[in-house]
């Protein structure tokens, strides 16, 4: 896997994001720079893995022909964004202790939002053709 650019803008910006957590989130904890940047590429990591997984999931959505094969992919659906939470909850609780807490799955979901919204907003931005 190659890191492109706009992977160390996204990086970047959730390091901002969850800084501004850090900040204002009693919460939201971490210890230093480092663990906060750590935390940041660890976000970047699970966020493209559970964006990856979404993409499938809305595409078995679209593609089922019947009504209990779209219930089941939307299922599967609110169980991949829903067990994404927990899945970065339990990644930051291994890798980083206590360290780095997130704040449990209400602060986490509103870290994560965020996070997406930012990197779509500096997508957006950064991906803009120059006026010529």
């Amino acid at each position: 896997m190659r890191i492109r650019p706009i992977d160390l803008v996204d990086v970047l910006v959730y390091l901002v994001i969850l800084g501004l957590f850090v900040q204002f989130f009693p919460a939201v904890i971490s210890e230093s720079f480092l663990l906060s940047l750590l935390t940041a590429v660890l976000l970047k990591v699970a966020l493209e893995v559970v964006v990856a997984l979404k993409t499938r999931v809305v595409a078995r959505v679209r593609a089922a022909t019947t009504l209990p094969g779209r219930a089941v992919a939307a299922a599967l659906l609110f169980v991949v964004a829903a067990g994404s939470k927990f899945v970065i909850l339990w990644l930051t609780d291994l890798l980083f202790g206590d360290a780095v807490y997130l704040g449990g799955f209400l602060p986490v979901t509103l870290l994560i939002i965020t996070l997406m919204l930012a990197r779509v907003g500096v997508r957006r931005l950064v991906e803009r053709p120059a006026a010529t």
